[in-house]
C-alpha cells in the first residue's frame, strides 16, 4: 500500500464570479521513504497539491489518504490535530522567530504536546546533531547564515517524528553550496530515516536531487510513468 494514494482528487473554489480548478481528477501513489519533487509552471496547482497532502487545505472532491487513514473526510478539528502528528513543514523563507534562539525555535512544535522539558530536550538535541547545528543552538537567526537557518528550519519540521515531510521551495532562498547542503540533508532523511518528502521547487537542480520528479500543467500530472 502506498504512503500516499490520491484518486480522482479535485480542488475548486470561487474567485469572484469566476469557478477557479487548480486541480482535476489527479490520481498519485507515493511510497514510504520517497523523495518526490513537483515542478510545473505558476499556476500549474502544484502548490495546492502540497497544501492538501500537509493538510493545510481539504479537496472538493476524491479521495486522499495518507498511511492508509483518508484525511479528505476528518473535521477541521481532528485535521489539526493530524497535522500537529504527522506533518512537518518547511518552507522556503524559514519562518522562524527573530528573537528565538535556534533551540528555542526548534522547541515550538513541542510545547503544544504534553512533554517534560527533559523530554524537550533529548528531542531538540537529536534534531540539532541530525541537521549538524549543535554548536548553533543558542544562536539567534540574525546571528546565522541562510543555510543555518533552513537546517534550523528542518530541524523543527522533524523534531516530533513526523513520518511526512512537505517542502515549498526549500533552497529558493540559498545559495547553490548551501542549497546542495540542504539538499543532501533531505535525501538522508528520506534514504535513512524512512521521511516521506514531497516538495515543490522551480529549480531543476533541487529536483535531481529527488528519488522523482512529477511535473504539473494545468491541474494535471504530465510524464508519469507510475499511474
Amino acid at each position: 500500500m502506498a504512503f500516499i494514494s490520491i484518486r480522482s482528487l479535485t480542488k475548486s473554489y470561487t474567485k469572484g464570479k469566476t469557478s477557479v480548478t487548480p486541480l482535476e481528477n489527479l490520481s498519485l501513489d507515493v511510497p514510504q521513504g520517497e523523495f518526490l519533487a513537483l515542478m510545473g509552471p505558476s499556476g500549474s496547482g502544484k502548490t495546492t497539491l502540497l497544501n492538501l497532502i500537509a493538510g493545510i487545505d481539504t479537496p472538493s472532491s476524491g479521495q486522499l489518504e495518507i498511511n492508509g487513514r483518508n484525511i479528505a473526510d476528518l473535521s477541521q478539528r481532528q485535521l489539526t490535530q493530524w497535522r500537529a502528528t504527522h506533518v512537518g513543514y518547511i518552507f522556503q523563507l524559514y519562518h522562524l522567530v527573530p528573537v528565538l534562539s535556534a533551540y528555542e525555535n526548534i522547541e515550538l512544535p513541542l510545547l503544544l504536546g504534553k512533554l517534560t522539558k527533559a523530554e524537550r530536550r533529548m528531542k531538540i538535541q537529536a534534531a540539532l546533531d541530525l541537521v549538524d547545528l549543535s554548536d548553533r543552538a543558542h544562536h539567534r537567526p540574525a546571528e546565522l547564515s541562510g543555510g543555518q537557518e533552513q537546517r534550523v528550519a528542518i530541524a523543527r519540521a522533524i523534531v516530533h517524528h513526523p513520518e511526512l515531510l512537505v517542502a515549498d521551495e526549500p533552497t529558493g532562498d540559498l545559495d547553490r553550496d548551501s542549497a546542495d547542503s540542504i539538499l543532501t540533508l533531505l535525501q538522508q532523511l528520506a534514504t535513512e530515516h524512512g521521511k516521506t518528502i514531497v516538495m515543490v521547487t522551480h529549480d531543476p537542480k533541487a529536483a535531481q536531487a529527488a528519488h522523482r520528479t512529477l511535473h504539473l500543467e494545468k491541474g494535471q500530472l504530465i510524464n508519469n510513468p507510475r499511474q
